[in-house]
Parts: C-alpha cells; sequence; structure tokens
C-alpha cells in the first residue's frame, strides 16, 4: 500500500511538473535553430517569469501546432522554405505571427577546396559524369551530394533544383542531418577528397574551412516556381533552375499567445540576433559541443542589459 501512495504521489507531481510550463518552444534540428530555442527559454523565464517546456519538432509540423496551441513560439522560420506555410497559417488563417525582423541569410550549394581544384565551381559542372565521380565515397561511380535533412523543406528544394538543372541522374542525392552532413565535410577536407554540399549562411562551416559557393544564374522569379506542399508531386510539379532567392529567418509565434502574453510577444519582436552571433551559436553547438541549454544560461548572461532592452514595454 505505502509503495502504491509513493508511486501515485511521484507520478502526480510529474504530471503536475508537465502542466506547470507555461509555454512551449519548438526545437529544430539545427544548431542555431537549437541555441536560440533554449536562449528564449532562459530569457523569457529570467525576464517574465514563465517556464518554458522545449519541444523538437519538424518545421511544418511546427505550424500546425502554433495553430492548434500545442506550440507557442517557433525560434527560426526560414523564407523563402516556409512561404507557403506563412501565407496559410500567417496570412489567410491569422493563427502565427511572424516578427518583423530576420536575420539576413543565403543559401545553395559549396564545393571544398580540394573540389574546386578539381574543376567544380559551377552547378553545370555536376552534370558532367567525369566530374561528378570525383564525388563518389561508395565506390558505385557516382557521387554523392549531401542536401539536408529529411525534415527540412530546403532539402525538399534542392531535389527540385536537381531535377531542374539535371544533375540528378548524374548524382544521388543524400538526405541526413546537418551533424552527418558537417562530419563528412570534415572528413573530405582532412582526406584532400573533393565535396559538394548543401549549405547556407550564417553557419560556422565558413570559418571552419576553405569552401566556397558554387556559381549558377542567378535567382529570377520566373524560373523559380515551387508548387504548393498539398500536391502530393509538388517536387515533380516544381521548377527551379536558378540561385536561391534571398532569404532570410524570422522567430514566430502563435497568435493566442501573443494576445494572452502582449509583453513576452513584444519582447519577441525586438529580439535583433545578427549573422555573426547565429555563426557563432553554430561554432559553439557544432564544433565546441557545447549543450544548447548551457550555451544559452552563458549567452543570456553575457547580454543581461540587451536582454532588458527588449523587455522593456
Amino acid at each position: 500500500m505505502l509503495a502504491a501512495t509513493v508511486s501515485l504521489f511521484i507520478a502526480s507531481a510529474s504530471l503536475g511538473n508537465l502542466q506547470a510550463a507555461d509555454l512551449v518552444i519548438a526545437v529544430p534540428n539545427w544548431p542555431s535553430g537549437q541555441a536560440t530555442a533554449n536562449i528564449l527559454k532562459v530569457a523569457i523565464g529570467k525576464n517574465f517569469g514563465l517556464t518554458a517546456d522545449l519541444r523538437e519538432m519538424g518545421e511544418l509540423n511546427a505550424f500546425s501546432g502554433l495553430e492548434s496551441g500545442e506550440l507557442d513560439i517557433h525560434p527560426e522560420v526560414w523564407r523563402p522554405n516556409l512561404d507557403a506555410a506563412i501565407e496559410k497559417y500567417v496570412d489567410e488563417k491569422k493563427a502565427v505571427v511572424l516578427a518583423k525582423r530576420a536575420v539576413a541569410a543565403w543559401q545553395g550549394l559549396c564545393a571544398t577546396e580540394d573540389a574546386e581544384k578539381a574543376g567544380i565551381k559551377s552547378v553545370k559542372d555536376l552534370s558532367d559524369p567525369e566530374k561528378g565521380a570525383l564525388l563518389d565515397t561508395d565506390g558505385d561511380g557516382r557521387g554523392e551530394l549531401w542536401i539536408g535533412a529529411a525534415t527540412w523543406t530546403s532539402a525538399s528544394i534542392e531535389r527540385v533544383r536537381a531535377l531542374s538543372y539535371g544533375y540528378a541522374s548524374n548524382l544521388t542525392l543524400v538526405e541526413a542531418e546537418e551533424d552527418v552532413g558537417m562530419a563528412a565535410v570534415d572528413a573530405a577536407v582532412a582526406t584532400g577528397r573533393p565535396m559538394v554540399f548543401a549549405c547556407y549562411a550564417p553557419h560556422n562551416v565558413f570559418e571552419l574551412h576553405k569552401v566556397t559557393r558554387l556559381e549558377e544564374p542567378a535567382y529570377d522569379p520566373a524560373r523559380w516556381k515551387i508548387a504548393p506542399g498539398s500536391d502530393p508531386l509538388w517536387i515533380e510539379h516544381s521548377k527551379a533552375d536558378v540561385a536561391w532567392p534571398p532569404s532570410e529567418f524570422h522567430i514566430a509565434w502563435s497568435t493566442s499567445f501573443g494576445a494572452k502574453h502582449a509583453d513576452v510577444a513584444a519582447f519577441l519582436e525586438k529580439v535583433d540576433l545578427t549573422p555573426e552571433e547565429v555563426t557563432a551559436m553554430t561554432y559553439a553547438l557544432q564544433v565546441e559541443r557545447t549543450p544548447p541549454a548551457d550555451y544559452a544560461e552563458k549567452w543570456v548572461a553575457e547580454n543581461a542589459a540587451r536582454i532588458k532592452g527588449w523587455a522593456k514595454p
């Protein structure tokens, strides 16, 4: 009887802890998003006295969660990757608010120094079977190209670009978590093996290695046609044989959360991270292996005055 009572007490306490959180913040599966999610958790706790749960969640599921109330804040919403979701949940349904401030970003393809020396300088080179074979790592004669994690919208768009440019028939497109992709870049550089991979900035890879962006035709909206995700064959029905458009990312939160906590929503509007800070976050988490929670505690302590400025009415 005593054991059962103790077990019931522990279970009740655990349930109470789960219910105690005042808000839920999404945690993306890339370093800067993980760092920012933790920074927001710590900063909101210190300045508003609200507790937050962190929840790992894919990009599209996060928008659905913001609408349903399962989620309150998303720390890093990329554009144009998620423009269709933004149109649906922000513009049409008014269920999500996107911060007006944004961090300027870039997306594309990068080559290691050895790949560049081997003659791979342009996206056109990826369609050359001989040059493509230089990227082969498993001995099948076809090169491999890491395009991002399977849950990233950008990975699907890179697949569209590969089909549009034509090198999808020449290369194996690899989807894997970012840790795996970046470890492959580290190994390629260390062994002098040419490698081409999907890349984005701000990111520490440009600080860590000598990599160059592949040349490709400038962005042209007439040639960048991404079908809506509601189309089950949207990849096949899309076309993008030009460079990515200018990119950026924003913090987002649910409209209902903003109405309930207008002070926190105003705080989120003022968060003004720089590309250099985002690069430092990525380096700390990915290279130095600093736990996101530890990084956030230190970052918030070092930026206390600035954060108080964000929190002022």
